[in-house]
Parts: C-alpha cells; structure tokens; sequence
C-alpha cells in the first residue's frame, strides 16, 4: 500500500461511521420493533414510543450526549486488550491485572473501566491479537466524499490496518450472517484509505466475537461483568468504488437531510463543518 498527502476541501458536515449507522437504526426502527417486539403481548413499549426514543436517541447521537452503557464498554475494553498484546504495551485506558488457575497459567484478565469491573478469557484476546500480527490499531482515517448536498468529510478510527485489508472487531450476544451488513463501517474506511492515497486495501472484515455476560455484582457496589466467548464469525466485503460509493453517498445524504429537517434540536456545531 502507499500512502500520499490528501487534498485539502471546503465540507459542509463532518460524519462518522457509527453516526451514519445510528440513523439506520432509527430509519428502519419499525422493522426493528416488529422483530424483537411485534409479537409480544405486553411489550413495554408501543411502537410509537419505540420510535420516539429512538429519535431522541438519535438526536442525542449527534450532540454527543454522553451515554453510560456496559455493552459499548464491554467492546471498548475487548478491543483495548486486543490493541495492547498486539503492540506489546500497557493500556492507557484501563487497569489490567492477570488471573491464575492454581497450576500458575494465566486464565483471565480482570479490567477495570468506567467504575467497573470485567473479566475476559485470556484465550479469546489472544485469538483475536493473533490475527492482527503487525497490524496498525485505532488508526485515524478521514476523507472527504462528494454528494448532492456538497461536500462532506468523513472520518473515524478504524480498529485494525493490515497491509490489504481492514477489520473491526464487534462484540455482540447474538450473531446472524448479514448482522452487518447495513452498518457503514465497510464503505467508510476503505474509502477514506484510498482517498488517504492507501492503494489495494479493499477487503473489509466485521470479526465477530460472540459472547455471553454475567453481571456478578450490582449496585451499590461496581459491577463486575464476566465475558465468555461462545464463537467468532468474519463478516467480509470487498468494497467496490462504482457500487459502493453511490451506497455511502446516498446513506450520507439521508442522514444530512435529518440533520437539516432537526436543526434546531442540534447543538454539537462540529457537524456543521463550515460553522
């Protein structure tokens, strides 16, 4: 792969991955409660409250809203103890201390996060670390993609750069082929890499580990959350500029024509990149 300057632009929104895939989620929230609530005789939400929160969860998306959730951490600190055994260093982020089976032999690794406490199995960090040899965690990736409504630069951290193909590392409870098939990820950062001047990076992997979660402690005391990993998938695409492009720019437009409609209830500025 080669790497060259990026060309400077004039953009009018700056968009992130999980930003675009948030107003998927709201765009096909119906679709969403019909699955897991359609059938249930006392849902606790009707679908009209469905879809209020999941607008309002996707307002505060874009301004940024802080959010307190043990799933988004729960893969925060997977892909933290993955990115430190590949680089061979001690996390920043997060207080790791080993855990020994009475042979001696490390079996877990207990994190601490966020005021709480989780404990994986060593072997699963090891299988994904080992996956990733020489690769180039949380690299920042931008570019800048034209569309009918001008200008937008798009940007994120993608989890893990090999020489000819990206990855990001999901944690999920469930999985089924296709989970991620909507998501933005696979569109945004090979697009932004060639825009970057990083030629031949054009397969796009969703590692996937499956997992269960045990919550051992509650309030009031911190909760420790034990993770085992129950399978691992790989979701691939091949991105595919006169396919894709088209795909991204039209999500991308969608997702500015909300923002526009609901520009009164938007605080965060950084999306109106020319403000």
């Amino acid at each position: 792969m080669r790497k060259q300057k990026q060309s400077s632009s004039v953009v009018g929104y700056q968009l992130y991955p999980s930003l675009i895939d948030a107003y998927t989620d709201y765009s096909k929230s119906e679709v969403i409660y019909n699955k897991y609530w359609g059938g249930a005789e006392n849902p606790s939400l009707t679908l009209e409250e469905y879809e209020a929160k999941a607008f309002q969860d996707l307002i505060d998306k874009i301004n940024r809203v802080p959010k307190d959730l043990i799933k988004a951490d729960i893969g925060t600190v997977f892909n933290d103890l993955v990115d430190c055994l590949i680089l061979g260093r001690k996390s920043e982020e997060v207080e790791v201390e080993k855990l020994y089976d009475e042979a001696g032999n490390v079996t877990s690794l207990k994190a601490s996060y966020n005021g709480r406490t989780f404990i994986y199995p060593v072997d699963a960090v090891r299988v994904f670390a080992g996956n990733y040899k020489g690769a180039i965690p949380q690299m920042f990736v931008e570019g800048v993609l034209p569309t009918r409504r001008g200008d937008v630069r798009l940007y994120g951290y993608l989890d893990e750069l090999m020489p000819l193909s990206v990855h990001d590392i999901k944690t999920t409870g469930s999985y089924e082929v296709g989970k991620f098939k909507d998501h933005s990820q696979h569109l945004v950062y090979p697009y932004c890499l060639k825009q970057m001047g990083y030629t031949g990076v054009d397969l796009f992997s969703y590692d996937v580990a499956e997992i269960s979660t045990n919550i051992t402690k509650q309030t009031p005391e911190p909760p420790e959350v034990v993770v085992k990993l129950k399978a691992t998938y790989s979701e691939e695409y091949l991105f595919a500029p006169e396919r894709d492009i088209p795909i991204l720019e039209g999500k991308v437009v969608e997702l500015i024509d909300f923002i526009e409609a609901n520009r009164h209830l938007i605080t965060n500025p950084k999306i109106f990149a020319s403000e």
